[in-house]
């Protein structure tokens, strides 16, 4: 849970590092928190189903930005422009291509988008 907090104090920050752990435990409590929402939409019924998505709705506009910026700053770590997040617009073979970029190891020593934040911790 520390790594989705990290990654939402850092709401709006495109610059720097992340490691891959910081990605993929902001994305695990990210659909996790989701999925509840959906199952308590569903149990809730047709009329409290309502307020639980409007309660979805604004989850989803809420983590936007922070999953975008995690997002982007994954790809720097990788050496990768955070541009390269537009490659899942490709139908099918594109979000393959970023998924493979977002799985792949830090890029060793420092980059143009900052220090190792693996070797600055250890």
């Amino acid at each position: 849970m520390s790594w989705f907090l990290a990654a939402l104090k850092k709401y709006a920050d495109f610059s720097g590092r992340a490691r891959r752990s910081e990605y993929w435990f902001f994305t695990l409590f990210y659909l996790l928190i989701y999925i509840a929402l959906l199952v308590l939409s569903a149990l809730a019924g047709r009329h409290g189903g309502a307020i639980v998505g409007i309660l979805l709705l604004v989850y989803l506009l809420a983590m936007l930005i922070p999953s975008l910026s995690v997002t982007v700053r994954r790809l720097h770590d990788t050496d990768r422009s955070g541009w390269w997040v537009l490659i899942s617009l490709v139908p099918l073979i594109g979000g393959i291509i970023l998924l493979v970029f977002l799985a792949q190891d830090s890029h060793t020593g420092d980059n143009r988008f900052g220090l190792n934040p693996k070797e600055a911790t250890a």
